[in-house]
């Protein structure tokens, strides 16, 4: 039985503090173990937040990508590891 990777994309371009990072909390509730979230926007400070809260959580930091219009965070919610 093999796990297939689901991917949620979240896009909170034009969106400023706090809703980047709450979105990105709600995505994460949703998620099952394996998932990866890619959370787009456009604000600078939620580029810093969102990685140091991915952190806190205990998520796995997959990438923080600039791009044309902003930036792009990959976040993979980490397999059960219990039992």
């Amino acid at each position: 039985m093999g796990n297939e990777e689901t991917i949620t994309e979240l896009n909170v371009t034009g969106e400023t503090c706090p809703v980047p990072l709450v979105e990105t909390r709600k995505a994460v509730r949703k998620a099952q173990p394996g998932d990866i979230i890619e959370v787009s926007g456009d604000h600078p400070a939620s580029k810093e937040e969102i990685p140091m809260a991915v952190e806190s959580l205990q998520l796995k930091l997959l990438s923080v990508e600039e791009t044309e219009n902003g930036w792009i965070i990959r976040i993979k919610i980490p397999e059960d590891t219990d039992g």
